[in-house]
């Protein structure tokens, strides 16, 4: 494989995509090894530093990842997100069967937090405002893919079973709609990219520099008032956000005003 100098894109770029086509076609499975820095520096005919950084782009990019003392490897996980939050709420309001048999949730913590600003905002309340939260992380293989947390009001979950650390046999929100005593009836979707915090990446296993997509999920009950508000954050550059819906049809034209002479 070769390179061309005299093309307008850096060196280091046409080798990363050439890598990714050739991960694309299979010649490089997930989890396998690549080959050594300076065997791809030669193999391209260019410095190991160009190769260097290659392997850096790939890595922020979730392609690629490398173990010290061992090379670096093709990442295997990449997470589909189907129809965003809604997945959570199922096609009959019961547990979505598809992305449970792909993902499994670990509940981490559960307790008394003050309120970050987005989730205050959310709420309507002041920033510090102590909430009940049910921390939790979602791994597939052998990666984890998902940091989040659902927030309630803790006048609306004190004394509930929304408190006990413990995963449930059914979907949170159906969990929460008979503890509080209100029904989900809207919500809202908010997704934003940006710099992971450190303990994100630490748990994801990304690189500080990686982006990483973050969601806020706002949950009403029917007059407008939010129920709980949900928080999950998934490594960017391994995460596919797909939304599928229907076009509506266009509508007739409305008939003539029967009193109207066209000429």
């Amino acid at each position: 494989m070769t390179i061309n100098p005299g093309a307008a894109e850096f060196p280091h770029r046409q080798i990363a995509a050439l890598l990714k086509e050739r991960i694309r076609r299979g010649e490089w499975q997930p989890g396998e090894r690549l080959p050594s820095i300076p065997a791809m520096a030669e193999m391209f005919g260019v410095a190991k530093q160009t190769v260097q950084r290659t392997v850096d782009q790939l890595r922020v990019e979730g392609i690629l990842i490398t173990k010290p003392g061992s090379g670096t490897y093709v990442r295997g996980t990449r997470r589909r997100l189907n129809r965003l939050a809604r997945g959570r709420y199922g096609l009959h309001r019961g547990y979505h069967a598809d992305l449970a048999a792909r993902y499994r949730q670990q509940l981490t913590a559960v307790g008394k937090e003050a309120a970050p600003p987005e989730v205050a905002d959310a709420f309507g309340v002041r920033d510090g405002t102590e909430m009940l939260v049910r921390r939790h992380v979602v791994r597939a293989d052998d990666a984890t893919v998902e940091v989040g947390a659902s927030w309630f009001r803790v006048t609306d979950a004190t004394g509930t079973s929304l408190e006990r650390a413990e995963a449930y046999g059914r979907p949170l929100y159906q969990e929460a709609e008979e503890a509080i005593g209100r029904r989900y009836t809207s919500a809202t979707d908010t997704i934003s990219a940006r710099q992971p915090s450190r303990e994100e990446a630490e748990i994801l296993q990304i690189r500080p520099d990686t982006p990483v997509l973050h969601l806020l999920h706002v949950a009403f009950d029917e007059t407008r008032k939010p129920i709980e508000v949900a928080q999950a954050t998934w490594p960017g550059p391994m995460t596919t956000l797909t939304e599928e819906y229907r076009i509506p049809e266009p509508a007739p034209d409305p008939d003539p005003d029967p009193g109207l002479t066209l000429a």
